[in-house]
């Protein structure tokens, strides 16, 4: 263990590195690791701070990652962040343990839509910001014009913003001497009593929780006993540290320090993010302010393939969501599929990183529903539901009205495409609220759009109309009253509630045609004809049918009597009839899978 020199607070520079998406910022922080001598050349890599498999192979920041880096006589805490709307979560966790933000914007395609959320957000918080362009070495960059632009909407005066390119290491020094001089050193006594923010944690089979904190005010030293303010446990300190990014264990940390903290906690709901860690005794009297929870927009069923792994689901959603507390689950159980959990995301994105994550890092095979968002029925008897599961919609005749939420949609994009993007908003049921050129060839588009809406495809369909240039950024709008119905599918006459879903009034025949179609075609043959219908209420909307498999009765008579091969095909149809009625459809999990599966 390291006996760490005492760092004076004003030698300490807390900063996060926030862009859009594929602007640079895992790959400015590979080129920061490698100038401050963090990583030997030897062993340096791509996406250096990226841990994750899933996060190499996509090639996006899906975890915030923090190291410590020294310049210049001074310590640099330096986090690089998730661009992906979906894990803004992650960006406002990280930007709690910080005093000032790395903006950086891509010199051949200016401001997107993240990069204003990214730099709101920092607004908000009272963050010192450094602008950087980067990928300066690009044919296509234009570093004058979008510094001027950057000027114009964010405010950012032009002669401030330094161009960049991390990927061949221009520039980088004077980005890191800008931190140095611009970004303010962390507040904190370490006379007062020891206050801690655990910012991020995840769960390690061999050493249970390690938390990564950041300390406010006191001092934490290796071998205390700590008390979880929150969680209202004590714990004795198995080992503190610092990333180098290696985990280096220390004797202690001081104010305005961030490092981990391991503590041999086995009960994962001890050490989530937001809790305020201080000594058992004479220890802080209040917590922290914690971080607000992240309202989850989309629903989904997961469910394991085998029903023996309940219980191993169960128990991988708590340690999954002690990394990642942006999603909720509940259980919940399905007649087709029988027991799973009811699980909450951020959106589309996060919902399929999540599954992706429990299928490799608990080794599980799950099947997952639809995805759905939360409604608010309002019955005729005056109550009021909230359904974020289509199986839980009550009957319609007692409804009186539904809610649905909405989003307000920021969409950047080159003036070119405005017409195909205003089109593909309009089809969605999307009311424009602003246009705004933000230059010549870039136009801002502000569009009130319902969530289900956007939820599946709109963002796929966004890149393809525009190239890939436009770039979109949501924020949640509140509920408003929409014409919404339920389409059950029934298979024999019986709901299956996995197939079930609530759509638009005008999209409901669309759907329940598609669906039908391709349960068709995935449902194999039975013994006895299988209607496949979709309903509204009472109303069938559409309907296919598998036909019976039949065994040749008639293979035995050769010549003889027309009388006697009719009696026979007639004994077969009451068989078929009777079977009919007894008759369990069997669904296998391939074709819910297929079914189930959003792309097609």
């Amino acid at each position: 263990m390291l006996p760490m020199p005492k760092t004076p607070l004003d030698k300490i520079r807390n900063i996060a590195i926030v862009a859009h998406v594929d602007h640079g910022k895992s790959t400015l922080s590979d080129r920061i690791l490698e100038l401050t001598g963090a990583v030997d050349a030897r062993d340096m890599r791509e996406q250096y701070l990226d841990s994750m498999d899933i996060e190499r192979e996509r090639g996006i920041t899906i975890k915030a990652q923090n190291v410590r880096v020294n310049w210049r006589d001074h310590v640099i805490q330096l986090i690089d962040t998730p661009g992906h709307v979906d894990f803004g979560y992650e960006v406002s966790r990280s930007l709690a343990a910080c005093e000032g933000v790395v903006l950086v914007v891509d010199a051949a395609q200016g401001i997107e839509a993240q990069t204003l959320a990214n730099c709101f957000l920092a607004l908000e918080s009272d963050l010192e910001i450094v602008a950087a362009l980067n990928k300066i070495d690009l044919p296509a960059a234009d570093p004058d014009r979008y510094a001027q632009e950057i000027e114009t909407v964010l405010g950012i005066p032009a002669n401030e913003i330094l161009r960049i390119s991390a990927k061949t290491g221009h520039g980088v020094v004077e980005l890191l001497d800008a931190i140095v001089d611009r970004i303010p050193p962390p507040q904190g006594d370490d006379t007062k009593p020891l206050q801690g923010l655990i910012f991020d944690s995840y769960y390690d089979q061999y050493r249970g929780v390690i938390s990564s904190l950041r300390i406010v005010h006191g001092r934490l030293h290796a071998g205390a006993r700590l008390k979880f303010m929150q969680a209202g446990a004590t714990h004795d300190i198995e080992e503190i540290g610092i990333r180098t990014p290696v985990p280096v264990p220390v004797s202690e940390l001081g104010p305005g320090e961030v490092g981990y903290l391991i503590a041999g906690i086995k009960d994962v709901g001890e050490a989530r993010s937001g809790e305020t860690i201080t000594t058992s005794g004479h220890g802080a009297t209040q917590p922290l302010e914690g971080y607000r929870d992240p309202k989850p927009m989309v629903f989904c069923g997961l469910y394991p393939v085998e029903g023996d792994d309940f219980a191993d689901l169960r128990e991988s959603l708590e340690k999954l969501r002690l990394n990642d507390s942006s999603f909720t689950y509940e259980p919940e159980t399905s007649g087709a599929l029988g027991f799973g959990f009811r699980c909450g995301f951020l959106g589309l994105l996060h919902m399929e990183i999540v599954r992706e994550r429990l299928e490799r890092e608990f080794d599980l095979a799950l099947i997952a529903t639809a995805p759905s968002v939360e409604y608010i029925a309002h019955l005729t008897n005056g109550t009021v539901h909230e359904v974020d599961n289509p199986s839980a919609m009550p009957e319609s005749n007692h409804i009186d009205h539904i809610e649905e939420p909405f989003l307000t949609t920021t969409i950047l994009l080159p003036s070119e495409y405005t017409g195909t993007v205003m089109d593909l908003c309009q089809t969605r049921r999307g009311e424009m609220i602003k246009m705004e050129y933000l230059s010549p060839e870039r136009i801002e588009l502000i569009y009130r759009i319902p969530l289900a809406e956007v939820v599946i495809d709109f963002f796929d369909q966004l890149k393809s109309r525009t190239k890939g240039y436009a770039s979109l950024d949501y924020e949640p709008a509140g509920y408003d009253r929409s014409d919404l119905v339920k389409v059950d599918v029934l298979l024999n006459a019986v709901p299956v509630d996995a197939f079930s879903t609530i759509v638009h009034k005008s999209k409901a025949d669309d759907y329940g045609r598609r669906m039908t179609e391709k349960l068709r075609q995935l449902i194999p043959r039975q013994m006895f004809d299988v209607p496949i219908q979709a309903a509204v209420g009472g109303r069938i909307i559409s309907r296919e049918t598998v036909k019976a498999t039949r065994k040749d009765v008639l293979a035995k008579c050769y010549g003889g009597d027309i009388t006697r091969k009719r009696k026979l095909l007639e004994t077969q149809k009451e068989g078929k009839k009777r079977m009919k009625n007894i008759g369990r459809v069997e669904v296998p999990q391939e074709a819910f899978i297929s079914a189930l599966r959003l792309d097609e």
